[in-house]
């Protein structure tokens, strides 16, 4: 399973593993992130880790990081909502995004 999370981090610029879908997250935090993720643009990929419990617990080992959502840019672990929201705040979120012409 960590190899298959490695390749997906890898292979799609943005990546955000979050409970159900950008549509209908199932969580404030999942909402949260795809409203900070589409507020600056970002086009980004995304798991639903409630349909995959292997990727849910998967994702926790990988980042070394136990809440979800996940969010990684160019193979690189970024954080959780509430890092996410920080960065968003300071201008962070979108200055990564520019700097790896993402958006």
């Amino acid at each position: 399973m960590i190899k298959m999370i490695d390749e997906q981090v890898k292979k799609y610029p943005v990546m955000l593993y979050m409970k159900r879908t950008p549509r209908q997250p199932q969580c404030g935090f999942s909402g949260q992130a795809v409203r900070l993720l589409n507020a600056v643009g970002a086009d980004f990929s995304s798991v639903n880790v409630l349909e995959f419990p292997a990727i849910r617990d998967g994702i926790k080992v990988y980042s070394d990081w136990p809440t979800i959502p996940q969010l990684y840019i160019s193979g690189e672990f970024i954080g959780g909502c509430d890092i996410m929201t920080q960065m968003y705040n300071d201008g962070e979120l979108e200055k990564i995004l520019k700097e790896k012409k993402l958006i």
